[in-house]
């Protein structure tokens, strides 16, 4: 009889420690809404693919984040916050790179049961960028990062915000995009 290696013989992680199925949980949250068909998230069979033209350590990176900015007349939307759509937001916005912002991810669908949001570089990196600038791994931050708006429509997403967000990201001369989806 052959005998089963453990987990722990491969370093495998436990059985129950598995990704968070949040595809599924948002489709099902959004028929619980009354929405009909589940949500289809956007994805592609060919994506356009541009190889960078120069060496990373001389390119201007712009940022773009879904992380939005600080309002508060729109309720609570610190660490820990429940969902809160008072504060999203619906166009593209953008701003001063050289400053430091207060952007939060209360208005997104983020799960909330095993993330705090406490740690703001994961939503907004624009400190490490910065940093990274000074260290010579990239050659600049462009001049402003922009905001990209969660809208559930692909169709706005597409033909309307993300043609917004790519004139605003050629118009600062920015070799490329670091983008930071929440």
């Amino acid at each position: 009889m052959l005998s089963q290696p453990s987990d722990d013989e491969f370093g495998f992680a436990p059985d129950y420690d598995a990704p968070i199925p949040y595809m599924h949980r948002i489709r099902t949250y959004y028929q619980t809404l009354g929405y009909g068909a589940p949500y289809r998230w956007a994805h592609y069979t060919e994506v356009p693919f541009t190889p960078m033209t120069k060496p990373l350590a001389e390119a201007t990176i712009s940022l773009v984040t879904t992380a939005a900015p600080y309002r508060p007349e729109a309720g609570d939307q610190g660490p820990g916050a429940p969902y809160n759509s008072a504060a999203k937001f619906y166009t593209v916005f953008s701003g001063d790179s050289a400053q430091d912002h207060d952007l939060r991810v209360s208005h997104i669908g983020i799960d909330r049961k095993h993330t705090t949001a406490e740690d703001s570089n994961t939503w907004f990196p624009l400190p490490a960028l910065r940093e990274a600038a000074a260290r010579g791994v990239i050659g600049k931050v462009a001049p402003r990062f922009h905001g990209m708006p969660t809208n559930r429509s692909h169709k706005t997403t597409l033909e309307v915000d993300a043609e917004e967000l790519v004139r605003r990201v050629k118009e600062d001369r920015a070799d490329a995009a670091l983008i930071v989806g929440n």
